[in-house]
């Protein structure tokens, strides 16, 4: 008995993971908010904020928010370079502040990217079409991407 229930803790817990994993998007969250937290933690760590703009009704966004965090090439350099956020964008939150605040990123389709300086100023806008291949994600395209639009390069004093 006590092994069928821990059998079955064990299949809910990962059915539960995976189902976050799926939904990365947070249809409730005030996105403005969600924002200002991000640039906060930011400035403090010394990165840029990257903003996926999406929402759970997208297999694209679900595919990249996956990809961005276990891909062996791309997560490390979001996690040292990135505070890494989901923005929603449905017909359940459309958030349409951060939209315009965003530059009215959904133009280019979904997902897309823009990168916040650590002020919160929008400095990018990336549709994410150049970055895909088949059925998911080029690691190298998206490597690059991400290291072009890093602090560290942003920043580098030209002399």
């Amino acid at each position: 008995m006590k092994k069928v229930i821990l059998i079955i803790a064990i299949l809910f817990a990962s059915a539960t993971a995976a189902t976050a994993q799926q939904k990365p998007y947070d249809e409730t969250i005030d996105a403005m908010e969600q924002i200002r937290a991000a640039v906060a933690e930011a400035k403090a760590s010394n990165r840029y904020v990257m903003c996926q703009v999406g929402g759970n009704w997208c297999p694209w966004c679900i595919r990249f928010a996956q990809f961005a965090t276990t891909d062996s090439l791309v997560a490390p350099l979001m996690a040292e370079n990135y505070v890494y956020i989901h923005v929603n964008y449905s017909k359940a939150n459309k958030n349409l502040e951060a939209m315009r605040f965003l530059g009215n990123p959904g133009r280019f389709g979904y997902p897309v990217f823009v990168v916040l300086n650590s002020e919160g100023t929008p400095i990018h806008i990336q549709e994410s079409e150049s970055l895909e291949e088949g059925k998911g994600y080029n690691p190298k395209r998206v490597a690059k991407f991400l290291r072009l639009w890093s602090k560290k390069v942003v920043e580098t004093e030209i002399k």
